[in-house]
């Protein structure tokens, strides 16, 4: 019985007679190899470097060849070919062979056909964007660019929070100043973490797809920036430090810098038109050459006041571009095709004991959250802290690990980060008060990769800008009358397996019956619907 493992082509070059080998090396060739060997190239260095020098597949392929190569073969080898090609070797029956007795040939030494395989890859690859969009990012990206360019210019940027607002706004903004030079994007958001962010994603964002040298500049907190100076790249620039300079040092720097401004960016846009932030806006974009994108997650100022969401859409020109994917709830479809977490909500409920009054409980009907103090006396009741304490621990026990705690006050967070690591359950503290250096170790910390749980508790400062997708747990200890505030808390755990995070991710609220809740992301992405029609 014959093998059927074929032969290579080096196996073939060993085999043969060395006459036949001299033959098929080039005569030039043999000379050259001789005077390199001083006088004779010996059998062995032919044999090894055979295999490089001759075009065997060219002979093979060739019918005036083929056959004088064929007849080296072994008795044995021979006859396996001739039960694969269906033909005697050697015999007068004609050179002229198919397609597939070549192929047989071929695939009997081992030879791929490269000018094939070649041809085939040339007719349709694939390139891997560095810096690329999800479909439903890339088809939101092409609806904005238009509004922005004609007509109102105004629009607001619609997707859920870890969808890739950012990242799909940094698209947009590097086709703005790709289309102009020179240019200036100003990026507008009110916390450091945001601006951090914001400045970080744009230089890999510009290092992909730029045309340029630009600057980036930074004007928050003690960053200070001469913008006369600034007259081309991307501007980071906090709503405070703005405000502040505008009303006590320099009343009209916004305006003159707005002659260079070709698009304003306003993060977290909900908050746009509070009357400090709207004139500055109005300011930024005095020219009729700059365009104002809003991005949120949350296109509304309340719940329930449709005459201030109104106003919002009002100052956007009641432009939005949101998701279009297919089914009626986009969220649904991010969270069943992996882009977001699925997130399980629960309740536990924690009485303080404390007696509300009328007054105090008309105080909350009227607020955006619920105030520090009604806050302060609710959290810190025995109840309510256990409460909080058991929920984080029930996590741990499921694996979790990574949870994050929004907590009702600064005493609140500190009592407990303490007792959680009282309790041998790794645990750290951010809030307002917390050194710089310091936070950023932690939150470096909280975003490693080990499996150890920990448990990072906050206050006042992580609810936007903060992205851990390792993240697959929150805690809401923090109550809230805020559906944004609410909506950008759960937020910081629910991306999902495509962009980084967990394939499901737990929503724990602890609230008081008497007080509001939420407990929809679905919901509170269609809340606002009606007010931008």
């Amino acid at each position: 019985m014959f093998d059927t493992l074929g032969l290579t082509v080096t196996r073939f070059f060993e085999e043969i007679p060395e006459s036949a080998l001299r033959q098929l090396i080039e005569p030039d060739v043999v000379s050259i190899l001789d005077n390199i060997c001083q006088g004779h190239a010996g059998e062995e260095i032919l044999r090894r470097v055979a295999p490089t020098i001759v075009d065997l597949e060219t002979l093979l392929l060739s019918n005036k060849t083929r056959n004088d190569i064929l007849i080296l073969l072994s008795d044995k080898k021979r006859a396996e070919l001739e039960i694969r090609v269906g033909r005697k070797i050697g015999d007068s029956s004609g050179n002229n062979w198919s397609d597939a007795e070549i192929r047989e040939v071929r695939d009997f030494f081992g030879l791929v056909d490269e000018r094939l395989a070649e041809f085939a890859d040339s007719a349709e690859d694939v390139v891997a964007p560095s810096y690329g969009l999800f479909d439903h990012q890339r088809h939101a990206v092409q609806k904005v660019v238009p509004l922005l360019l004609e007509g109102d210019q105004r629009t607001i940027l619609h997707l859920p929070t870890g969808v890739g607002k950012t990242r799909s706004a940094m698209h947009i903004a590097a086709r703005i100043l790709n289309r102009q030079e020179p240019a200036v994007v100003v990026w507008l958001a009110s916390g450091k973490e945001l601006l951090e962010q914001a400045v970080s994603e744009f230089k890999i964002a510009w290092s992909h797809l730029g045309n340029r040298h630009v600057k980036i500049g930074s004007m928050w907190s003690n960053k200070a920036l001469n913008t006369e100076n600034f007259s081309d790249g991307f501007l980071a620039i906090g709503l405070a430090k703005a405000w502040a300079k505008k009303s006590r040092s320099d009343q009209g720097w916004a305006v003159r810098l707005s002659q260079k401004v070709k698009l304003v960016i306003f993060d977290e846009a909900h908050q746009s038109i509070a009357n400090t932030y709207k004139q500055l806006v109005n300011d930024l974009t005095i020219s009729y050459q700059c365009s104002l994108l809003g991005l949120t997650a949350t296109p509304g100022r309340t719940w329930n006041d449709i005459d201030k969401d109104g106003q919002l859409a009002e100052f956007f020109c009641h432009n939005k571009v949101t998701l279009e994917v297919p089914g009626e709830n986009p969220i649904e479809y991010l969270i069943d095709n992996g882009f977001l977490a699925r997130p399980v909500f629960r309740t536990l409920f924690a009485s303080s004991g404390m007696a509300l009054n009328d007054k105090e409980v008309k105080r909350i009907a009227n607020t955006l959250d619920i105030p520090s103090d009604i806050a302060d006396t609710l959290s810190m009741s025995e109840q309510y802290v256990i409460a909080v304490l058991s929920a984080v621990e029930s996590l741990v026990k499921k694996q979790h690990r990574r949870i994050l705690v929004f907590a009702a006050t600064v005493r609140h967070a500190r009592v407990i980060a303490a007792i959680l690591n009282v309790r041998e359950i790794r645990s750290c503290l951010v809030t307002g008060t917390t050194p710089k250096r310091e936070r950023e170790r932690t939150i470096r910390s909280f975003k490693a990769n080990d499996d150890a749980p920990m448990v990072l508790v906050n206050f006042g400062v992580l609810t936007t800008g903060f992205d851990a997708p390792g993240a697959s747990a929150v805690v809401i200890a923090r109550p809230t009358h805020s559906l944004v505030q609410y909506s950008q808390m759960v937020g910081r755990a629910i991306r999902g397996p495509k962009a980084g995070g967990t394939e499901s991710c737990e929503i724990l609220t602890v609230v008081d019956p008497r007080l509001p809740g939420f407990g929809d992301v679905a919901e509170a992405f269609l809340n606002w619907e009606d007010v931008w029609q």
